[in-house]
């Protein structure tokens, strides 16, 4: 019996080698691991010995021969294969253990070069890997070093059967099918991202102790690629993370990542509830909290800079969930620790919503793919179509209103004024309903306010509703085949109306 071995992580590798040869195991290795177990004491062969012919092309090609694969992917059980292997002088291989070149660390690099990328995609590595995959009811294959003790324990007791065979196999092929996925999205860089077919690949960060609900089970996974958001982030205080946190805290980080001035973002079930800018952090978070004090509590927190001992002060009275922001300045994390519960999770400054990747979503069968929603700052194209005209100050609120509509479920409404959100509706079948509640939460100071609506207004209904409730500028896409009645009742009514020419649906 023999089993190869070449691994490019070496953890554990040498007690499990000791392991096989207890078995009565040969060993055969390549490279740095021949050289590991080698200078370990162990007595292992060179593939290129096992082969006769010699590593060439500086490396690339090493285990890439009939003796190596013969030996893997001979069926015990046919008489003709073992025959075969008898005439050509070759052993059977019962073991592979292989780990790949580390590809993803290498693309991670910020001055990784398209040679280093394409010198660190491994070819033997898989090659070994599906073959001792495929042939598993008759040959072990081990691509995680976790797996060594059981795996060793196994052969041991001689009790390594083939449901245990079948799992090693499973995951060998889900391992190589997650590192030609890294493989693909990198090589696809700006290319066609709606191709013919969509492989994902993600590594599970942690189980989750439930999902939405305490019924459900749940995973948090991360992608291939170098991870952003929440799936990037360091936790530094506080108990572990739950499904909903998760969706919560990335809503929130998606708020604030959307605004170059220092934001401030409070986010409950997804929504934006509290959204301010502003240059003093202290203040932009008691603007967002005042947007809706009632919903804050246990709500989730986003900051776009690194949270100050002012801003940490403001918070000490009320209950959050999660508090996160590229940094948190030292004395501040030590108020912020003592909230005992309270989760503190660090996205580093350079942390921000990757906009040039896809998003996608599950349905039953099938799975959604599009680009994500991406705004532009700057109003260059927005359409004034009403008499009054918006002044200087209500501009920098169209723009902030126009940002704040893109985080809150559609169809929603925002009323918004200094910055500040006042009120929204949310996620209601109608718009008029969404006006309202807006309207409801904003109170008083909805007069001479932003509107923003994420999609065009169908009646004049809404514009009547908003004007009444003393709103001075709506700012909505536009596009409805009645938007002439919509534009003559902002008119009539004396509020200024612009159109951006952009959806901001979110489902």
């Amino acid at each position: 019996m023999k089993a190869l071995i070449s691994v490019y992580d070496k953890t554990g590798v040498i007690e499990f080698a000791r392991s096989l040869q207890k078995v009565g195991m040969d060993l055969v290795s390549t490279g740095g691991t021949y050289q590991a177990l080698k200078d370990a004491g162990l007595k292992v062969q060179q593939v290129s010995d096992l082969t006769g012919f010699p590593e060439i092309l500086g490396g690339r090609v090493k285990t890439l021969h009939p003796v190596v694969y013969g030996g893997i992917l001979a069926r015990r059980d046919q008489d003709d294969h073992i025959e075969q292997l008898s005439s050509l002088n070759m052993d059977r291989i019962d073991l592979v253990a292989v780990n790949l070149y580390p590809f993803a660390a290498t693309i991670a690099r910020p001055d990784v070069t398209l040679e280093d990328a394409l010198e660190n995609i491994d070819i033997g590595g898989p090659t070994m890997l599906r073959a001792a995959a495929k042939n598993f009811p008759f040959v072990s294959v081990v691509v995680d070093p976790s797996d060594y003790s059981w795996v060793a324990e196994g052969l041991i007791a001689g009790d390594l059967d083939l449901e245990h065979r079948r799992k090693l196999a499973q995951k060998a092929f889900q391992h190589v099918a997650y590192y030609d996925t890294m493989i693909s999205r990198y090589l696809e860089g700006s290319g066609d991202k709606f191709g013919e077919y969509i492989t994902l690949g993600y590594e599970k960060l942690y189980d989750l102790r439930y999902g939405e609900n305490p019924h459900q089970e749940a995973a948090f996974y991360k992608e291939a690629m170098p991870s952003i958001g929440v799936a990037g982030s360091t936790q530094l205080h506080g108990k572990e993370l739950s499904y909903n946190n998760i969706l919560d805290a990335d809503a929130a980080w998606r708020a604030v990542s959307d605004f170059s001035e220092p934001a401030v973002a409070v986010i409950k079930h997804t929504n934006a509830c509290g959204l301010a800018v502003h240059e003093d952090q202290a203040q932009a978070y008691q603007m967002a909290f005042d947007g809706d004090p009632i919903s804050a509590f246990g709500g989730i927190v986003a900051f776009n800079r690194e949270v100050t001992v002012e801003t940490a002060q403001a918070m000490r009275q009320i209950f959050y969930e999660i508090v996160l922001a590229p940094a948190f300045n030292s004395d501040a994390l030590e108020i912020l620790k003592k909230k005992k519960d309270l989760r503190i999770l660090e996205l580093g400054n350079g942390n921000g919503v990757d906009t040039g990747d896809l998003e996608v979503r599950q349905v039953l069968g099938g799975l959604l793919a599009q680009t994500p929603d991406k705004l532009d700052e700057e109003p260059e194209n927005w359409q004034v179509v009403t008499e009054h005209k918006p002044t200087e100050q209500q501009w920098s609120d169209l723009v902030f209103a126009w940002k704040a509509v893109k985080h809150i479920k559609s169809n929603d409404i925002v009323v918004v004024k200094g910055k500040k959100l006042l009120g929204m509706g949310a996620g209601q079948p109608n718009r008029i309903t969404s006006v309202n509640l807006a309207l409801k939460a904003a109170g008083k100071e909805a007069h001479g306010s932003i509107l923003a609506s994420d999609a065009f207004f169908p009646f004049a209904d809404g514009v009547e509703a908003a004007a009444e409730g003393g709103i001075g500028v709506l700012v909505q896409p536009g596009g409805s085949i009645r938007d002439s009645e919509v534009i003559d009742a902002a008119n009539r009514l004396g509020v200024a109306m612009v159109f951006t020419g952009v959806r901001h649906f979110r489902h």
